[in-house]
């Protein structure tokens, strides 16, 4: 048995990624009701075989399963293709471990900036007030 790769390098075993078919929906004459080309394909994560803390992190973003259908193409095999690159994309993006922000402060210059600003925006304000009141 083979195994797919990701972009980013994770091995995906073939026997982890299930497809089904059935007829699209939608505009496309008689062949739309006589091809199964729409495709749903499920990666389950718990048959990739990940080490545990990417397989918990995966499971934590994205559940048990991935799920992904297409249709958007008339054929079949490439709707398959489609389907499983776009939920190896999602495999990829989840992969990735969170970045911590670290809090900054903002320069002295754009301090400056943001209270000359308001500082003009006061004056602006100002000078819409009626002087006849109040």
């Amino acid at each position: 048995m083979g195994a797919y790769v990701t972009r980013r390098g994770l091995r995906v075993p073939e026997r982890a990624i299930r497809a089904s078919f059935s007829r699209a929906s939608g505009p496309g004459g008689q062949h739309v009701n006589t091809s199964s080309t729409r495709v749903q394909v499920r990666i389950v994560l718990v048959e990739c075989g990940f080490d545990d803390a990417l397989a918990e992190r995966l499971t934590q973003k994205l559940g048990p399963e991935i799920r992904v259908d297409d249709a958007s193409s008339r054929s079949q095999w490439r709707n398959r293709s489609t389907a499983i690159r776009r939920a190896f994309d999602l495999l990829d993006e989840a992969s990735l471990r969170d970045v911590k922000r670290v809090p900054t402060r903002a320069s002295r210059g754009a301090q400056r900036r943001r209270l000359e600003d308001k500082a003009r925006r006061a004056r602006t304000k100002q000078l819409r007030r009626n002087l006849d009141e109040g």
